[in-house]
């Protein structure tokens, strides 16, 4: 621990910046319809405006509070929003391609959805060298701007990763430097008949993991009812009752009971992290049961907007693999079935039933397709290099700009203990 403060010596909890996601907790008490809501209590950080910042409570809803009413929850999340900070400020002028992507790139964009971008930056020669490993990401701190070194970029188009080929594939995609061109220019020798697993087959996995959490959700709701109801019951009565309604397939009657078991102490252990339990115990979870009006927030992975990108990515593959060119702006009918998917108004059975359907035509589009097996790889490795002696050319040459007498200082090398 004394290591660990020692770090942390400079560092104050009340000005380290706060990127979307992070899990904060209140320094001030707050009162919300006519309710309390302590200091102390858990939550996530959602949207950032200037120095206010929205922050969503399981169980309560979005609050705002100063950026100094807020602290991050864990020690390692200060350190690493101080680390992204700096790094985004230090090389955000290094973008060399990027690209507006999500909703908007999809047609499907409300007048509440966000602008996403993704791209590619390059880092400067002195970054490159040295003890210091460069840093791969760019992420802005309210998680709307995502760019990738050119390197790790390169290698995700190699897997055909989705996000990666719709950086590159979108027709918004614009270079800012010869550099980010020389990437557009290649971005047909990342394109095989792998993006049938990494679109296709993964979207379908996915899928099937939500019908999984659907019903563990189910779970969550039954074991509440029973507690309400009978809250005598102990941790194993209660992993038995489970155990006779799951429906999850296991060797031994043993086994189901144990999984039951494990499920029940994730439950009380997950309400616990999100602030609606005093402790991480049984016992907190059957006086959260016997609550009046208790109602959860559906899980993350359950939102409807899941299963809507999850279809348009079976959709982008299928088109992708039987016309040889991308085509990633939902139209027509589908456009229409993807938005009311992503409004909730298809029960996710629905949705699991349809992208069964598509799979079987999925399946047989990469047998016909005329893409090739695999990427062109020497093609990749040629352009990597060519980005590479250009940039150390830039610098030795002291050209303007940020990668040459104008780049970002590399991190200063420390000992650390």
């Amino acid at each position: 621990m004394d290591l660990r403060l020692r770090r942390l010596q400079n560092l104050d909890p009340r000005a380290v910046p706060l990127p979307h996601g992070t899990e904060v907790v209140t320094r001030v008490d707050r009162i919300v319809d006519e309710r309390r809501v302590p200091q102390g209590t858990i939550g996530r950080v959602t949207k950032l405006d200037g120095d206010e910042v929205e922050v969503t409570v399981v169980g309560i809803g979005v609050l705002r509070y100063a950026r100094t009413e807020l602290s991050a929850r864990r020690v390692g999340q200060a350190l690493y929003a101080r680390r992204r900070a700096d790094t985004w400020e230090a090389l955000h002028g290094c973008v060399v391609l990027e690209t507006t992507v999500g909703s908007r790139a999809w047609g499907l964009s409300d007048e509440t959805s966000d602008e996403d971008r993704r791209g590619v930056f390059a880092l400067p020669f002195p970054w490159t060298q040295g003890l210091v490993a460069p840093p791969e990401d760019l992420v802005s701190a309210d998680g709307s701007s995502t760019y990738w070194a050119v390197g790790k970029a390169l290698r995700q188009a190699l897997r055909a990763d989705p996000n990666t080929l719709e950086m590159l594939f979108v027709p918004r995609a614009r270079a800012l430097d010869d550099v980010g061109q020389w990437l557009l220019d290649a971005r047909d020798a990342f394109v095989s008949t792998e993006i049938y697993g990494t679109f296709g087959r993964y979207a379908l996995g996915q899928l099937r993991r939500l019908e999984q959490a659907m019903k563990l959700a189910e779970h969550r709701a039954v074991i509440l009812d029973w507690l309400r109801d009978e809250p005598h019951l102990s941790l194993d009565e209660v992993a038995v009752r489970l155990s006779s309604v799951s429906t999850r397939a296991m060797p031994t009657e043993s086994d189901r009971i144990h999984a039951a078991k494990r499920y029940v102490k994730d439950l009380y252990r997950s309400l616990f992290d999100q602030g609606l339990l005093e402790s991480n115990e049984f016992s907190a979870l059957v006086r959260f049961a016997c609550q009046e009006a208790q109602e959860l927030d559906l899980p993350r992975e359950l939102r409807p907007k899941n299963a809507y990108n999850l279809v348009r990515l079976l959709v982008t593959a299928g088109g992708w693999l039987r016309n040889g060119t991308p085509e990633f702006e939902m139209t027509g009918t589908t456009r229409l079935r993807l938005l009311a998917i992503k409004r909730g108004e298809v029960p996710l059975a629905d949705v699991l039933a349809e992208a069964e359907r598509m799979a079987a035509d999925l399946e047989s589009a990469r047998d016909a397709s005329t893409l090739p097996a695999r990427p062109d790889v020497a093609k990749a490795d040629a352009v990597l290099r060519r980005i590479g002696e250009e940039l150390a050319r830039r610098w030795a040459a002291n050209r303007p700009g940020p990668f040459g007498k104008d780049a970002p200082l590399p991190p200063e090398v420390v000992w650390s203990e």
